[in-house]
């Protein structure tokens, strides 16, 4: 089974000049903790929830005048929809993400593969679980 079978095509992003209450609005009204931040359809990052508290909240600045961008945690790991599932679930694995932006040949957002939606397709539940397991850990950070 593929990314592009499995992922969430309607995704609502946010752009990286919007005000991070915007994107907080936004967030609320959707019921997600999570949205990729795009520019003309290319995937700069994605902002959530815990990026506005600790990264702009908690650093004192204004919700209402600060850009996404500057809150926002740059992108890296993106699938494709030719992408076979377990390919993607390692990913997410490896790199500790609960979602995977899907991404077409020219680099625009598509879709959204959620861990959720992996452990409803997999047909190996202790991959889904592990991956789970493995997102869940807290990242060693040096001090």
């Amino acid at each position: 089974m593929k990314v592009g079978d499995i992922m969430t095509r309607d995704v609502k992003t946010v752009h990286p000049e919007a005000a991070l209450q915007q994107a907080a609005q936004m967030m609320a009204a959707l019921d997600v903790g999570l949205m990729p931040v795009t520019e003309d359809g290319e995937l700069l990052g994605m902002i959530t929830d815990r990026d506005i508290a600790v990264r702009a909240v908690a650093r004192g600045y204004d919700p209402m005048i600060t850009p996404v961008r500057n809150a926002m945690t740059e992108m890296a790991i993106c699938g494709s929809p030719q992408q076979d599932i377990t390919e993607a679930a390692n990913l997410m694995k490896v790199h500790q993400i609960r979602r995977l932006p899907v991404l077409d040949q020219h680099n625009h957002l598509i879709g959204i593969v959620s861990l959720g939606d992996l452990s409803k397709a997999v047909a190996d539940k202790g991959l889904a679980g592990e991956v789970l397991e493995r997102v869940s850990e807290t990242p060693v950070v040096a001090l």
